[in-house]
C-alpha cells in the first residue's frame, strides 16, 4: 500500500466516524420525522439521513463504512444540510471527502431566518450564536457594537478563545477576562471530549498552545467544567462599564449550538445601550 493510499484510507475512516457522530446528535423530531418504535442507537438512522438528503441508502451506508467511493459537491451539500453542520463542520466534511473545499460563509446559512430575525428583534440587547468550539456563527448589531467590530474580523477568526487570547482590543473590553478564562478553557476541554478525533478541534488547541503561554499553562492542568458564566462585565470605550446577565438557548435537542442573550444586569447598563443601530 502506497503512502497516498494509506492517507486516503485514514481519511475515509475519519469521514465515517465524523458522519456517525453528527448523525447521532440529530433527533427525529428535529427534522420533522415521527418517533416510531424503539431505537437501539441515539439520533437518526442511516436510512433516514439518506431519505432526507435524497441519496441511496446503500450508497450512504458505504460512505459511513469508509468505503472507497466518491461523493459530488451537491451530495455533500445535501448531507451537510440534513445533519445541520455549521460552516466549520461543513468545510471539514468536504476535506475528509476529498472534495474541493468550499469557502467559509460570512453568515451561517444553517441558522434559520427565524433565528436571525429573533436576534435583530432583541436589540438593543447583544446576542450571539456559538458552537461548542467557541466559534461565533452569528450575531446582531448590538453584539458587534459591544465587541468593537466583529464584521472586520475574518469569519474563520471569529472564535472567542482566539480573540480573548490574541486580540488586545477584546481584552480591553473584557476587564475580567483573566478571571473568567480558566472556566472557559475548562468548558472547552469538557466539550472536546466529544470531538477528540476532529482536526478542527485539534488544530485550534495546537494553535492556542503555540500562541498563548496562558492557555498552554491552563491546558496542562486538565481542568473541566460545564458551568456557564452567567454574569459578565464589559468596558466599552464610549459608554464605560457595562454589566450583563447571560441567558442561553440551545437550538435543538442535543445541539451544541447555543444562542446567548446579554440582558442588562442593572438600570445603569440599560441606560447606556444605544437606542438604535
Amino acid at each position: 500500500m502506497t503512502v497516498d493510499s494509506r492517507v486516503a484510507e485514514v481519511r475515509r475512516h475519519e469521514l465515517a466516524a465524523f458522519l456517525r457522530s453528527r448523525r447521532e446528535r440529530i433527533t427525529p423530531d428535529q427534522v420533522g420525522l415521527p418517533i416510531s418504535g424503539r431505537r437501539r442507537t441515539p439520533g437518526l438512522r442511516r436510512e433516514e439521513v439518506a431519505q432526507l438528503a435524497g441519496v441511496g441508502v446503500t450508497w450512504y451506508t458505504w460512505l459511513e463504512q469508509g468505503r472507497d467511493i466518491n461523493a459530488s459537491e451537491q451530495v455533500l451539500d445535501a448531507i451537510s444540510r440534513t445533519l445541520r453542520l455549521d460552516p466549520h463542520e461543513h468545510t471539514h466534511l468536504f476535506t475528509l471527502a476529498g472534495a474541493p473545499e468550499p469557502p467559509l460563509e460570512k453568515d451561517c446559512k444553517l441558522l434559520s431566518q427565524n433565528i436571525h430575525r429573533m436576534m435583530n428583534k432583541l436589540e438593543p440587547f447583544p446576542v450571539c450564536v456559538r458552537n461548542a468550539r467557541c466559534d461565533i456563527l452569528a450575531y446582531n448589531r448590538a453584539y458587534d457594537w459591544l465587541m468593537g467590530g466583529l464584521d472586520d474580523i475574518p469569519f474563520e477568526e471569529r472564535n472567542t478563545l482566539i480573540q480573548c487570547l490574541t486580540n488586545p482590543e477584546w481584552r480591553r473590553r473584557l476587564p475580567d477576562w483573566e478571571l473568567n478564562l480558566p472556566r472557559v478553557v475548562a468548558g472547552f476541554r469538557a466539550a472536546m471530549a466529544e470531538h477528540l478525533a476532529e482536526p478542527a478541534w485539534k488544530n485550534l488547541v495546537k494553535r492556542l498552545r503555540q500562541e498563548s503561554e496562558l492557555f498552554e499553562r491552563m491546558w496542562k492542568e486538565h481542568d473541566v467544567s460545564t458551568e456557564r458564566i452567567v454574569l459578565k462585565r464589559y468596558l466599552h470605550p464610549d459608554v464605560g462599564l457595562l454589566r450583563f446577565e447571560f441567558s442561553y438557548l440551545y437550538l435543538g435537542r442535543r445541539s451544541e449550538i447555543s444562542l446567548a442573550t446579554l440582558t442588562p444586569a442593572d438600570e445603569e447598563t440599560a441606560a447606556k445601550l444605544p437606542s438604535s443601530f
